[in-house]
């Protein structure tokens, strides 16, 4: 049994004292990050009593149909950001244009990238969604944040992670590669984040397990479809095989690839030759995160952490995992990318 209960709390105070200089506006950000958190998954959990799910009729930024559930994560964060002094701007996946600080309220030297409610299609048939999230230092002067704020390659975040609101709430960030990656979940009878996964590593060696949408195979080009081609057919040279596991909701895909290692791809197709997933405030967080605990992330011929943005949301090909699945998904389709 754990000698200690760590509170997320106490644990950013705990890694804020490794930096002496520090001003406590970074560990103020994450503390509101953790709050907004809670308050999504009180109404996630509550989807299915409550007026809450079901689609508002409008579209999107991303030509989506958005959810009423989207509508409330995309309010709880933005009103949970914005007043504290901390962020001179955010960006959204709901909004086309940056999100501006009310003139009213101070400007701090950090910008928020977001996903409110990630994997929200799968709302109403209550399979887990997420937030993902990733902080940059504001790098233009002047208070007001500016789009070259905004678009930073993944190297440059100060932190990043994703909350999973599944059969339990967990919250996992990272504050770079220095200091790991750590699993928080929510405890509801005391509505604290408690550390429940210190310093995760992805399993090595990994899991034998792929996660791709296959319904895609025919829009694939053809080195995406002999890499697939190969992860099924190793049993036939008397290798064991892997297992295929796909849930279609980004997090959860992610989150059990963290866990139990393997390889997570969301390759380009006919319909999609950019890849279909956000660089800013999807791939580059997760990426971080994936890094930070010994993965890679790739977008089939390069680190997505190396990768620049031009526009706020741009997209890109993704595969993250067990470094060696990486790699070898990198030897068959890295020519093409």
């Amino acid at each position: 049994m754990r000698s200690k209960v760590v509170t997320i709390d106490r644990h950013i105070i705990d890694q804020e004292r490794e930096h002496p200089g520090a001003s406590g506006r970074f560990s103020a950000l994450l503390y509101d990050i953790a709050l907004a958190a809670k308050i999504i998954s009180r109404e996630v959990n509550q989807a299915g009593l409550v007026d809450i799910l079901g689609k508002t009729g409008a579209i999107n930024v991303q030509g989506e149909e958005v959810r009423r559930l989207d509508d409330f994560a995309q309010e709880v964060i933005v009103k949970a950001m914005d007043h504290a002094g901390h962020l001179c701007c955010m960006v959204s996946e709901e909004c086309d244009e940056i999100i501006a600080i009310p003139d009213k309220f101070d400007k701090g030297h950090y910008v928020l990238l977001f996903d409110p409610l990630d994997g929200s299609s799968n709302i109403d048939v209550n399979v887990s969604i997420g937030t993902i999230f990733s902080v940059h230092h504001k790098v233009t002067p002047g208070e007001t944040g500016t789009l070259a704020d905004c678009l930073q390659p993944g190297r440059k975040q100060l932190a990043a992670g994703y909350v999973i609101y599944g059969s339990s709430t967990m919250l996992v960030y990272t504050t770079g590669m220095d200091s790991g990656v750590h699993g928080f979940t929510l405890d509801p009878s005391i509505g604290e984040f408690l550390l429940s996964h210190p310093n995760i590593r992805i399993p090595n060696p990994p899991a034998r397990i792929y996660s791709v949408n296959e319904a895609y195979y025919a829009r694939w080009s053809r080195p995406q479809q002999r890499l697939l081609d190969h992860l099924r057919d190793m049993e036939r040279g008397g290798e064991q095989g892997y297992r295929s596991r796909y849930i279609g909701s980004l997090v959860s895909d992610f989150h059990r690839t963290l866990l139990q290692g393997g390889l997570f791809m969301y390759p380009p197709d006919t319909r999609s030759p950019d890849g279909k997933l956000r660089i800013l405030y999807e791939a580059a967080p997760l990426a971080l995160v994936c890094e930070a605990a010994g993965g890679r992330a790739s977008d089939g011929g390069r680190d997505v952490l190396d990768v620049v943005p031009r526009g706020l949301h741009d997209r890109t090909p993704l595969f993250l995992g067990s470094s060696s699945l990486v790699d070898l998904a990198e030897s068959y389709v890295g020519s093409e990318s």
